[in-house]
């Protein structure tokens, strides 16, 4: 049996009632987190319906329920306002990750708490299927020029997969309500001076057919977004 690391896992969704019961069921199994935070970013379909039911059955999941859809970044944000765990991760509705993982990860910060840990979907070591190579080579070079206008190596700067101490993640003031807060958390986070770490994890992508939601316009606006939170642009900046 695995340990429960002091560990919450926030979990945002919009429309995944044919996926949140066994994205959910994959957190159970694995076994790490001391509590599950579902936010319901205002779905339409009949998710709300099946987060009561699991919050119903599980007595460490809490449900959320948002009034208007706002995006991933804003649910995040509401969903860390209820965590009571010393470290955080995110983990998507979807069923393109896989929880085990995170044990790798977790275990990095025993040596090191103060870090933050990406779960990377490049770096040898782990299964992947990505579904569509525009997704694919825009994130390699979108992390290329994170990497060069940063000063800083990475290898996936766009995984879902990022654990971090909780108070940390609070001090960055998150403003992103979009995809975007990936590249704004790791961007504020190389200005606190601790220690950004990449662990191989396995990855499946889904079809847009399936519900995938990135579209274009995200990818334009995590661009300019690279820009407006780099060190390039930004070398006195703190948080």
């Amino acid at each position: 049996m695995s340990k429960k690391y002091d560990l919450s896992v926030i979990v945002p969704f919009y429309n995944e009632e044919k996926f949140l019961v066994e994205s959910v069921e994959r957190l159970l199994s694995a076994n790490l987190f001391k509590e599950i935070i579902l936010v319901n970013d205002c779905s339409k379909d009949r998710s709300p319906q099946i987060a009561r039911k699991l919050v119903d059955k599980y007595q460490n999941i809490s449900l959320h329920n948002l009034k208007e859809n706002s995006g991933k970044g804003n649910a995040i944000k509401v969903g860390l306002n209820f965590v009571k765990s010393k470290y955080t991760i995110i983990h998507d509705a979807d069923l393109e990750y896989y929880p085990s993982d995170i044990k790798q990860m977790i275990i990095k910060t025993d040596d090191d708490e103060n870090c933050l840990v990406i779960g990377s979907r490049t770096l040898r070591g782990g299964s992947r299927n990505n579904r569509y190579r525009v997704t694919y080579f825009a994130n390699k070079y979108f992390t290329y020029f994170f990497s060069l206008i940063n000063f800083h190596y990475f290898t996936d700067i766009a995984s879902c997969y990022w654990l971090i101490k909780t108070e940390t993640l609070r001090s960055l003031d998150i403003k992103e309500k979009g995809f975007a807060i990936e590249v704004e958390v790791i961007s504020k986070f190389l200005r606190t001076g601790y220690k950004v770490y990449e662990v191989p994890i396995n990855y499946s992508g889904r079809l847009y057919s399936e519900g995938k939601k990135i579209r274009l316009s995200d990818g334009i606006n995590i661009f300019f977004k690279i820009l407006q939170y780099s060190r390039l642009f930004n070398p006195f900046k703190r948080i």
